[in-house]
């Protein structure tokens, strides 16, 4: 009998798959069983002897060892939809069109079920982790404890090793690992964190003073120090605090880059927008507003010096010691033949270059280190009270405005944006607000814990049981200001075409916006919906009726999702629910645009007798060649003439319910019928 691949039921071990890496390159540094032979690697890598431990500068803790470890260790958890909770792209409650996530659960899990979904794919990742003030820590792993320690902890720690957020440790400064905590908490976080990022990917990372030397030293570990971008110093707060010793009024954002070559070949990539500030055409230049910069460079260079006369007074200069002119002689005259050099604002001075206005804005402005023109604390507290009716449910959240900033230098164009300690979910709030504004398209994921909202809080008092709700309330009610903020332009500019349809000396109307997406899927992190979770791909069992794979009270979609992490799929791709030979399909990759044109057609075939499902798509006439197709109804009928109809689509990959063949010739046939009408698919069975 055909033996179907089954899937996987746990993420890739991220350890074996980089030893494999490493011995495909070093096979002579292989040890017993696939190990690597650590000393052989060392003395392979090193062009002297070798003879045993020296020291060496490195950055240690009590617990590091473990923390490496716990970004290896694999997850069989899963993450399940939740369309009720979810909001569709225009704003319609449990729509589920959105390409943005808002994803539940410790998010060490989490960002290793990404790995398979988005390495190698995330433009930019803002964190603003905990400070480490001896508050709550609920983020605390048991991957960084002892047994001794772990069962002293009792029902504080959960089976998954994350502590139990009903009863959070309180890391206490006077505690010997306080520190040590903090760190074994961050770097497997980080460590995953870097896989995620593409080449031209950027993390951003809001810290206090009580852990901004041991941030760096993480990041230098895991990104590289030669990787490091800069160490943003941002005046978070105006007020000062007259109780205390010193008043601390600033935090620090510290920024990686995953490859700073790409950012020193692409400079442009990471510059804030030229606001015009200082430019103005005093000599009615056609080609507007200019400003002057020096013409002068450090570095001597042989090409690139000689004497440049004043023609206004006939003063002659040269470049001062050490230094050159920015162009070489030739340059320089075709420069002044164009108009381009100027001398002194009043002509009276040495040569200077044009600059003008809207070459500035193509190329953009470096950003200083000291952020002090950015909002405050104050102005993120201020904006969540009016979203939430004079109501304050966070301390000093980020403003929108700083994370504005930090999407304006880090995710300029379309890309995926990050935050995997998402509290208030500002993130969110920004990159909507910023496509709103620059008509891009930029995605988020956002990942938080459902903590507790304290018994006493405004929180809770209000009805939020959990800081997620709050992160998701934050985020429908940002998005709803926004599509009102734009319908009242876009009516006055409305207005404004018709007023300028009727002048003639107008010709040119003003452009209406179009509204971001500014919904979001929630998913939430859950175990696995598989019971045999040891189970490997390729194996089989020959009592078919009787092996109950899939848990009982895990719904189609449920697997679906479980099966969009085994495949590498987005969890943000279009999804449409189809009815094929009379069974529910599940299409998932197919482009947006595709599913309009699918919508507007009416071809007539067969495929579409279809029940809408609000949540995932509208019906569809046609779906061909969609990336996955999962027929996942424990009442749907797995039969030869259902093969046929769903082969003719040609799908990449096709997943059956192993329990669901109406017979054992059905299950031989399938691979049979592909074979014929779509030899390229790959059957797989859940």
């Amino acid at each position: 009998m055909t033996e179907l691949e089954k899937i996987k039921c746990s993420t890739p071990d991220l350890a074996e798959e980089t030893v494999k890496k490493i011995l495909a390159i070093v096979p002579e540094c292989e040890g017993e069983r696939g190990t690597i032979d650590f000393d052989k690697l060392r003395q392979t890598l090193s062009s002297s002897v070798i003879e045993g431990n020296v020291e060496r500068y490195e950055f240690t803790w009590p617990g590091k060892r473990a923390a490496k470890a716990a970004a290896n260790v694999a997850t069989t958890k899963t993450l399940r939809p939740c369309v009720p909770e979810s909001v569709g792209r225009d704003g319609t409650p449990g729509g589920f069109d959105s390409q943005n996530l808002y994803i539940e659960g410790d998010n060490l899990e989490v960002l290793k079920l990404l790995q398979t979904c988005y390495a190698n794919q995330v433009k930019m990742i803002y964190i603003d982790p905990p400070y480490n003030t001896g508050h709550d820590f609920v983020y605390r792993d048991r991957f960084s404890l002892t047994d001794a320690e772990v069962q002293a902890r009792g029902g504080q720690v959960n089976d998954d090793g994350t502590w139990n957020v009903e009863h959070p440790e309180i890391n206490d400064a006077s505690a010997a690992r306080y520190h040590s905590n903090w760190c074994s908490m961050m770097y497997p976080r980080l460590k995953l964190a870097r896989n995620l990022l593409s080449n031209d990917g950027v993390i951003f990372m809001t810290i206090g003073d009580d852990e901004i030397a041991n941030l760096r030293k993480l990041a230098d570990e895991i990104f590289g120090e030669a990787n490091f971008a800069a160490d943003f110093v941002w005046n978070a707060t105006k007020s000062v605090t007259n109780t205390a010793l010193v008043s601390v009024s600033h935090n620090y954002n510290v920024v990686m880059f995953k490859d700073i070559t790409y950012f020193i070949e692409h400079r442009a990539d990471f510059r804030l927008v030229d606001d015009g500030e200082g430019f103005s055409n005093p000599d009615n230049d056609p080609r507007g507003p200019w400003k002057a910069d020096p013409f002068q460079v450090g570095g001597w260079r042989p090409n690139q010096q000689y004497e440049i006369v004043n023609p206004n007074t006939g003063v002659v200069y040269h470049p001062n010691s050490g230094c050159s002119w920015k162009n070489d002689f030739d340059k320089y005259q075709e420069l002044v033949k164009d108009n381009r050099i100027v001398f002194g604002t009043t002509g009276e001075g040495g040569p200077q270059r044009k600059r003008f206005i809207w070459e500035a804005q193509e190329r953009g402005k470096v950003s200083k280190t000291w952020w002090d023109d950015v909002e405050t604390t104050t102005n993120g507290t201020q904006l969540l009270k009016k979203l939430f009716d004079g109501k304050t449910f966070f301390d000093n959240p980020k403003p929108v405005g700083l994370l504005l900033r930090i999407l304006e230098l880090g995710c300029p164009r379309d890309g995926i944006v990050l935050d995997f300690f998402s509290g208030s979910a500002t993130t969110a709030h920004a990159v909507i607000k910023r496509n709103a504004e620059d008509g891009k398209s930029r995605k988020f994921i956002m990942v938080q814990l459902p903590e507790p909202c304290a018994e006493d809080s405004e929180a809770a008092k209000a009805g939020y049981e959990n800081i997620c709700q709050i992160g998701k309330e934050r985020i429908r009610r940002a998005g709803k200001k926004i599509l009102d903020e734009i319908a009242a332009k876009n009516a006055e500019v409305a207005k404004e075409n018709v007023q300028g349809r009727l002048a003639l000396d107008n010709p040119v109307n003003p452009v209406e916006k179009t509204p971001p997406d500014i919904g979001f899927r929630v998913l939430k992190l859950d175990s696995s919906s598989l019971n045999d979770t040891s189970a490997t791909v390729g194996e089989t069992t020959q009592d078919f009726t009787n092996f109950d794979r899939i848990k009982s009270n895990r719904k189609p979609e449920d697997l679906l999702f479980q099966l969009l992490v085994e495949t590498r799929i987005p969890l943000s791709d279009p999804i449409a629910k189809v009815k094929v030979g009379g069974n529910q399909v599940f299409f998932v990759g197919v482009s947006r645009q595709d599913l309009q044109d699918l919508q507007d057609s009416n071809s007539g075939n067969p495929v579409n007798s279809v029940k809408q499902n609000s949540a995932f798509s509208a019906p569809l006439c046609e779906i061909t060649n969609a990336p996955l197709a999962a027929c996942l109804d424990p009442k749907a009928k797995l039969t030869n003439e259902f093969f046929i109809e769903l082969a003719k689509l040609t799908p990449g990959i096709a997943f059956f319910r192993d329990d669901a063949f109406v017979d054992d010739s059905a299950r031989v046939n399938v691979e049979q019928v592909f074979a014929q009408f779509s030899p390229t698919t790959s059957i797989k069975v859940i």
